[in-house]
Formats: C-alpha cells, sequence, structure tokens
C-alpha cells in the first residue's frame, strides 16, 4: 500500500531526534569514519581459501583496476587467517603456511599502494570457523592488530557463551582505543540484539544490521526489506551495515547487480566488494566503480535513504542530498519490466517550473516538469540525481 508521505517524515524526525541526542559515552573512535568505508573483503568469493598471495594480489589488482581511484581503500581479510594455537606470549599468529610473512609484512605491503588492511576475529571463544577469538583476550589482541599496523577489525559473533552483546563489543572497543591506533570497529553482531541503539556509544563505526547476505536476489530484497525502519540511527561515523557486496560473484545478472549496488549506495552502506578484484569483467567493474553512484552513498550529509513509497512489485527510494538535491531509485521487484514514476514534490524538492534529473547509469540530463518516470526492468532499477533546474 502507499505510504502517505507526512505521517512518514514526522516518524522519521521523531525518530531521528531521538537517535541524534547526544550521548555522554561518545567514543572518540567515532570520527574515523565521516563516509561509509569502501573496500574488499575475502569472504564472499573465497571464504576460508586464502592465502598472502591472494590478499597481495588483490590488492594490486585493487590499483590497477582503477577501484582505489574510485574510493576503495580497506583490503580486508576474513575468517581463517590465524594458526589453530595462540603462541607461547598468548597471542594470536597468523596461519604459517599461507601467510608465512606474517600480517605486519602484508599490512606493510597494502600501506605501500595507499591502501588499508583490515583483519577478522569474533567475540567469542572462536571465530565461526572453529579458530581462536578473543573473548576474554580483547587487550593482547588489540595490541596484537595494532602492532601489525592493521587499519579495521570485523569482529564477529560467533562461539559468545551468551554472554551479553554490548558487554563484549565495549570490551573490545576500548581495547582497541588503548592502543593509540585508529582502527575502525566494524561489529558484526548479525542485528540480534539491535545494534544500532547501543553500537555508536560503544565506540562502533558500523554494525551489521541482520544475517549473512547470499548472491540472489531473494537475499538482497529480503535484506532490504530490513533497512528502511533503521534509516534515523544511521549518520557520520556510524552507520548501518546490511553486509557486504556480492557484485560480479556470478549468482545474479548484471540488472540485479545494479539495482544491489543502487541501493546499498542509497542506504549508506559501506561498500565492502566481495568479488575476485583480479578476474573481474569489465561490466562487473563499471558497477563497482560507478563513480556518480558511489558519490550518493558517499555525500557528506550522512543521510540513508529511505521507502517514500510501494505499489505492489514498484518502489521508490529516496535519499536528501546535502546539496537540498534528492538521489532516487525506482526498484521493479517484479517478474516483468514497469514503469514507475513519482513527482518531484513528493520527494520533498522546492516547487519550481521545470527539474533537472541525473540518470546516474545513462549518465545524462533530463529536463523533467511534474513527473518523473522511468521503464525500469524485471529485477532492476533506474537511479537518479533530482534538483530543481536553474
Amino acid at each position: 500500500m502507499p505510504l502517505h508521505r507526512s505521517a512518514l517524515v514526522l516518524a522519521v524526525l521523531t525518530l531521528a531526534a531521538c537517535a541524534r541526542t547526544p550521548s555522554p559515552a561518545v567514543s572518540p573512535a567515532r570520527g574515523l569514519a565521516p563516509a561509509p568505508p569502501m573496500g574488499w573483503n575475502s569472504w564472499n568469493r573465497f571464504g576460508c581459501h586464502i592465502d598472502e598471495q591472494l590478499i597481495r594480489e588483490t590488492a594490486d589488482a585493487m590499483v590497477r583496476s582503477g577501484m582505489r581511484d574510485a574510493g576503495y581503500r580497506y583490503v580486508n581479510i576474513d575468517d581463517c587467517w590465524m594458526a589453530h594455537e595462540r603462541d607461547a606470549k598468548g597471542e594470536l599468529q597468523a596461519d604459517p603456511v599461507r601467510f608465512p610473512h606474517g600480517i605486519a609484512a602484508l599490512a606493510r605491503y597494502v600501506h605501500a599502494r595507499g591502501l588499508k588492511l583490515g583483519i577478522y576475529s569474533s567475540a567469542g571463544t572462536y571465530t565461526c570457523q572453529r579458530y581462536p577469538a578473543s573473548l576474554d583476550h580483547e587487550a593482547v589482541d588489540a595490541r596484537t592488530f595494532a602492532r601489525w599496523g592493521v587499519d579495521y577489525l570485523k569482529y564477529d559473533n560467533c562461539y559468545n557463551e551468551k554472554r551479553p552483546a554490548r558487554e563484549r563489543y565495549e570490551a573490545m572497543a576500548r581495547s582497541l582505543r588503548a592502543t593509540g591506533r585508529p582502527i575502525v570497529f566494524s561489529i558484526c553482531e548479525w542485528g540480534s540484539n539491535q545494534p544500532w541503539l547501543w553500537a555508536p556509544e560503544v565506540g562502533g563505526n558500523l554494525w551489521r544490521t541482520t544475517g549473512d547476505i547470499s548472491d540472489t536476489w531473494q537475499s538482497v530484497m529480503k535484506i532490504l526489506d530490513q533497512q528502511a525502519a533503521l534509516a534515523p540511527y544511521s549518520r557520520p561515523n556510524a552507520w548501518n551495515d546490511p553486509d557486504m557486496l556480492e557484485v560480479g560473484n556470478g549468482g545474479m545478472s548484471d540488472v540485479e547487480y545494479r539495482a544491489h549496488f543502487s541501493l546499498w549506495a542509497l542506504l549508506n552502506a559501506p561498500l565492502i566488494a566481495g568479488n575476485d578484484l583480479r578476474t573481474m569483467a569489465d561490466s562487473t567493474r563499471a558497477i563497482l566503480e560507478n563513480r556518480e553512484v558511489i558519490a550518493v552513498d558517499q555525500d557528506w550529509g550522512g543521510s540513508q535513504g529511505t521507502l517514500l513509497r510501494r505499489d505492489g512489485d514498484a518502489e521508490v527510494w529516496e535519499k536528501p542530498l546535502a546539496d537540498g538535491s534528492r538521489a532516487v531509485v525506482l526498484l521493479d521487484r517484479g517478474p516483468a519490466p514497469v514503469r514507475i514514476a513519482v513527482a518531484p514534490a513528493d520527494l520533498g524538492l522546492p516547487a519550481a517550473p521545470a527539474y533537472r534529473a541525473r540518470d546516474l547509469w545513462a549518465h545524462r540530463d533530463a529536463t523533467v516538469s511534474d513527473t518523473l518516470a522511468a521503464e525500469v526492468p524485471s529485477h532492476g532499477v533506474a537511479m537518479f540525481i533530482v534538483r530543481p533546474a536553474r
């Protein structure tokens, strides 16, 4: 059913006022992610099949492909990088076969290419793949990560002993701050305990809002449906995270991947690619490096997009941008193409004789008067920036 915009705006503004009330426990770590982080993570494509050669080659590919210049900065190693036992000093150590030169050497390699290194652990006794994790080892592990030159920590939730989530994540955030090294803190708690309510206060820069994504249209749509009500909790240095990108992994069409990427940008999601950057097709690179779509995600105003209207399988999503314009995604969730239209006035734009609509995938401008409309393919989107014409 169509949503009444006035009621929606009132509800969002009320929630935003509550969510943005300053807290006495504001963490210095909040300044580490003024825009949603952008980078790459090993898990979606490679799982546990990782080694230092893959990470080095991925860093090289991030530079060579143009992704670094498009804004991607973090090269993040996910689960399975560590040895099965801590060393004699009780410190985590890299698997000596797959990472023979260690994580510090890998960090130096990545930093030399103008990139940053991310690593993974869990707020439990084991990682999800049963490697040693950081519960009750937060201080020593944070010091280890800092000594190695790590810039980003993805902190999972497996084998958590049913201990309170906030307590476990706050312990690691406090330990990271104590190292003095700026390390972005990614809370991967799966949305189980509403981390958007407490993660910013304990020092989280981003927090997962759902379970894991998979490389299917159904998974992307399921996660999308869980995001609309969370917009008031997203802001600079504190981002909702609907999980990593599947673009280029082969389970969806390029039309569906463009929709996935467009929607994640509208949601201010961290843009963390999960494909093989070394061999990606030109069509995949064109999606991941669309700078006009990236600019929507990285807009300094930091307002997350929301669902404006739903008519069956046709949806209109909009996001206010810092310059007063609106980003718009027209989404067709259904099995057949459909024409979707929206009035600029319904987007909250001021009255004007005409409006300029920039198509972010066709990279062209059009002038519209009272209606913005597009023929949208099945499982696809049309994406625009709309502003009053001069």
